[in-house]
């Protein structure tokens, strides 16, 4: 490329083409940026010179990623998390470089040469791994945090080990080094987090006040930079001063907001700096040494898995999250290609040893996202015990749910849930809950709720809670990601079923409708109205006319009770003559099909299309000259009298 012009809109345009080719074959997009890197480096086409400047901004991917994930956590959860990440991050160090040191000795290259490559080994891909969990929605999971907490601690591990290496070469004091790197590490840190909590609120507040999207965006920008390169000045990574910048502003109500400025940055230099290490893969010495290269790969990764998940079951954690445990820790890491540099430029290994450990350690980077991606079906083979015991806990539900129909799944019973419980039991409504919380279903059961230990976002789950048999699902937990994968698991095995999903704000309303949710309740919205009636109340505003004005808002936001708060005087009105909500799947060998829905005249029945959904996309109050096709799922309201009238008409009985 002749101008740096030029070489820019090379990269995008093979980024463009390289993400829609990947994510069309049901791959990571990184590795679309890595063939990149790979095929425009100077072991290939030559077309991108690989230059200290250009991994210096490649490094200011890893640096957004970092502080997304900070975001993502507290210092209470990091305080829950110290097992994870000094417990089981610290011994994973350690048993690495210990390995290290017995495959130098057995190589006979020495017990200094064996212990820095022992600190190459025990380095993985925090840019890769964390980025692959972050996007299956895997970082709150049991192996995600012990994976992420073992990524914390290399981070950490990185710092002594930049100064150990040297020391090994030159026979110095490394003790002392040692002693003080660490006391600056500590008093830095201790310096941020104590200032950091005190100052970081007050001063977002400051810059909030001003209303102004570019003076926060700076403000964003001067604080994740700021805090990388404060923790750079320490003795410690960059990466980690950008986490500990998010994990202090996810203290604040700013976080959202934080998260949506800075993304767009995090993804354009992850890009970069993925590409920065393809381009690192010399393919000629691939192509002459392509048998050598396998096999120490494969070493190097199996001996990664084997340490890791052995470690993992040593440490009590079932036997499945310990194998996708050593998948995600199984591959080299970025700090890992820097540990090697610094050990060949002292001359504990030669330029040989050097290039093929660089090879190795690239091309596990790069089977990375494929064992993280399908670590699942691995388990399925190498933890067939585990998956016993879980289909053991299908079972249980099985057996639970057995007798039991039209009743309403809670997915999560939490405070929401149980809230919900209570309703449906007051209205005779039968219902099946679903939680992950040992402890939360140990006390329901033994008050007589009727909940289960299942994961709700899986199939089997759902399926043996009596899915096909039910009424509704109610979403209660407050996790888009997790709300997504059980719309897609309700979606498959019962289309049209009604899902009522909880959040906390309207971002994901839209994601969430498209992926199969008949409601979408908005915590903001419904804390909105109960203190906008509080304050009309005590405003003097007569409760009549601020009971019409909650009926109208909520009209407008729930399209599905549109003209169904009558009055006050509807609850002296009998049961049986109450209006109700029904909805109807249209399968191709009902009568309706193809018929207009003035055709069916249900106004003379007393029963109203509410709404009808086709291919996902949700339209309210259809016309008559609206046209029924199989597949449509349409929420017709009447008395019931009416509605079951309304299910001969259609065809349905």
């Amino acid at each position: 490329m002749h101008t740096t012009l030029g070489l820019i809109v090379f990269l995008l345009a093979a980024a463009v083409l390289a993400t829609t080719l990947f994510r069309a074959l049901n791959l990571p997009a990184l590795l679309g940026y890595i063939a990149i890197g790979v095929i425009v480096g100077p072991s290939a086409l030559a077309l991108a010179p690989s230059s200290e400047e250009g991994r210096h901004l490649a490094e200011f991917g890893v640096v957004f990623l970092m502080f997304s994930i900070g975001l993502e956590f507290s210092l209470a959860k990091l305080r829950v998390m110290r097992r994870q990440v000094f417990g089981f991050g610290g011994l994973q160090v350690i048993l690495s470089m210990l390995a290290g040191l017995a495959a130098g000795l057995a190589l006979g290259l020495g017990w200094a040469a064996g212990v820095a490559l022992g600190g190459v080994l025990a380095m993985s891909s925090t840019a890769i791994v964390s980025k692959l969990l972050a996007d299956q929605n895997e970082l709150d999971q049991p192996h995600g945090k012990l994976i992420l907490g073992a990524l914390l601690f290399q981070d950490l591990a990185v710092v002594p080990l930049l100064i150990f290496i040297p020391s090994l070469a030159s026979g110095g004091d490394m003790f002392g080094e040692l002693a003080q790197a660490g006391l600056k590490a500590v008093i830095g840190l201790g310096l941020i987090l104590t200032l950091g909590q005190k100052l970081l609120r007050p001063w977002f507040h400051l810059i909030a006040k001003r209303k102004s999207s570019e003076l926060f965006m700076l403000n964003v920008l001067l604080i994740t930079l700021g805090l990388a390169y404060a923790t750079e000045v320490a003795g410690l990574s960059l990466a980690l001063g950008a986490f500990v910048a998010g994990v202090l502003i996810s203290e604040t109500e700013y976080r959202y907001q934080v998260e949506s400025d800075i993304r767009p940055f995090r993804d354009v230099l992850m890009g970069l700096f993925f590409i920065s290490v393809g381009m690192l893969l010399d393919l000629n010495m691939v192509a002459q040494h392509w048998g050598v290269l396998l096999l120490v790969t494969t070493a190097l990764v199996g001996l990664k898995f084997a340490l890791v998940a052995l470690l993992a079951w040593a440490l009590r954690e079932p036997a499945h999250i310990a194998v996708r445990t050593g998948l995600g820790l199984a591959q080299g890491g970025e700090f890992g290609l820097v540990l090697l540099g610094l050990t060949a430029s002292h001359g504990l290994i030669g330029p040989g040893m050097e290039q093929t450990v660089l090879a190795a350690l690239m091309l596990s980077m790069i089977a990375a996202p494929f064992l993280v991606q399908y670590s699942q079906r691995i388990v399925q083979r190498l933890a067939g015990s585990e998956w016993l015991h879980r289909a053991q806990d299908v079972h249980a539900i099985a057996v639970k749910s057995f007798g039991v129909s039209d009743h309403v799944i809670l997915c999560g019973y939490g405070r929401n849930g149980q809230g919900l419980a209570r309703m449906l039991e007051a209205e005779g409504v039968p219902f099946m809950a679903l939680d992950d919380d040992p402890g939360r279903i140990k006390a329901a059961v033994a008050a007589g709720d009727n909940v289960v230990f299942g994961d709700s976002t899986r199939t089997e789950v759902l399926m043996a809670a009596g899915i096909r048999r039910a009424r509704a699902v109610a979403i209660t937990f407050a996790d888009t990601g997790a709300a997504l994968k059980v719309l897609a698991a309700v979606q498959h095995l019962k289309p049209g079923m009604p899902v009522i999903v909880r959040t906390i704000d309207e971002n994901d309303l839209d994601r969430l409708k498209e992926a199969g949710a008949t409601e979408v309740v908005p915590e903001v919205l419904e804390g909105a109205l109960m203190l906008g009636s509080q304050t009309l109340l005590m405003a003097g505003v007569p409760l009549a006319t601020v009971l019409k004005r909650i009926r109208q808002m909520r009209e407008q936001r729930y399209s599905s009770l549109r003209g169904f708060f009558s009055g006050l005087d509807e609850a002296e009105q009998n049961q049986n003559e109450q209006e109700r909500l029904l909805p109807l799947h249209i399968t191709p060998n009902l009568k309706c099909v193809d018929m207009r829905l003035g055709d069916l005249e249900l106004d003379d029945i007393g029963v109203q299309v509410v709404a009808v959904r086709r291919h996902g996309i949700r339209g309210s109050e259809p016309n008559a000259d609206t046209v029924l096709q199989a597949g449509d799922i349409i929420i017709l309201r009447g008395a019931p009298d009416g509605l079951a009238a309304a299910e001969m008409r259609l065809g349905a009985v």
